[in-house]
């Protein structure tokens, strides 16, 4: 059997939105008896602390992992191979395109929103060595197929639109959809479980690691937390991580008990749940959560949307 992950950036502190996916992932992971990874996404945006103190609110809710920690920033060679072979094979090519110019081309008549126009598909040696002395370019797939289907737990065969997207970026840092393809293929990854904002890519990744010979994974994109706004879970929205929430007078044990009922499972420990857990009982509404000031008995806490 293969095995499943978690994969946070450590852009601050999670809260119980991440938490609740971190939850999820491990209840998949081991109820099918795969093992459960830890990735450290830290090729962009990365916190001083952030991590440890993700890691330790992961220990703090149950969520342990096989294996030491991994991180993407000592995984650049990985990469590097990959951008190469790809090069080598005819399927990169430069790109010029400043986020403006995309932003304009995706706002012409019948431009699909999203989707790279292939501007610089075709340019010229001629022309790319001039734009070469202007800016430095990105690296982009050449892609053969419009779309790609990945197989989804919870939602089925997907079917989605594959552009010739970016793979290394213009500043030399490879791009997501790169390096989480070839971590997950170089870790042994066959179950992918993450917030179902993410399902758009996912025919991307699948069709990546098909050409860098790889199986896709198989997916589950679980649904998100949102706030009383229906927007995404954020740390603006009040006590929402661990550290808000003790500081509030909810305890770590309590906080999971909370992701727990709001998957409808057990909420005692993260083994009662692992007992209790199928993904066909999950709930398919996203979680609606909201804090209220309450005098002196700090947050009350009103999960909705079971």
């Amino acid at each position: 059997m293969g095995a499943g992950r978690f994969a946070p950036s450590p852009s601050g502190e999670l809260h119980l939105g991440n938490l609740r996916t971190a939850i999820l992932a491990w209840l998949f992971a081991r109820s099918t008896n795969r093992e459960f990874l830890m990735r450290v996404e830290d090729l962009d945006r990365a916190r001083a602390g952030a991590e440890a103190i993700q890691l330790s609110d992961l220990n703090a809710i149950g969520v342990t992992w096989d294996g030491p920690v991994t991180r993407q920033s000592q995984r650049l060679p990985l990469y590097t191979a990959a951008v190469s072979q790809l090069r080598d094979r005819g399927l990169l090519y430069e790109c010029f395109c400043t986020r403006r110019d995309i932003a304009e081309a995706a706002s012409a008549p019948h431009a699909a929103p999203g989707i790279y126009p292939g501007t610089c598909r075709n340019l010229t040696e001629s022309e790319r060595a001039a734009k070469r002395d202007l800016r430095p370019a990105a690296w982009r797939l050449r892609t053969q197929e419009d779309t790609f289907t990945v197989t989804d737990v919870l939602h089925g065969p997907y079917t989605g639109t594959v552009d010739d997207f970016v793979v290394l970026r213009s500043d030399g840092v490879p791009a997501y959809n790169l390096a989480v393809v070839v971590d997950d293929a170089a870790q042994g990854i066959d179950q992918v479980v993450r917030g179902d904002d993410l399902l758009s890519s996912s025919p991307r990744q699948g069709y990546l690691a098909g050409l860098l010979g790889h199986e896709p994974p198989t997916y589950a994109h679980v649904q998100l937390a949102l706030n009383a706004a229906g927007k995404r879970l954020a740390k603006r929205d009040g006590a929402v991580t661990l550290g808000q929430l003790a500081a509030a007078g909810t305890d770590n044990a309590t906080a999971r008990a909370l992701i727990l009922y709001s998957l409808g499972l057990p909420s005692a420990s993260l083994d009662d749940a692992l007992e209790a857990f199928d993904p066909a009982q999950l709930p398919t509404h996203p979680w609606v959560f909201t804090t209220d000031r309450d005098g002196a008995h700090g947050m009350r806490i009103r999960p909705e949307n079971r």
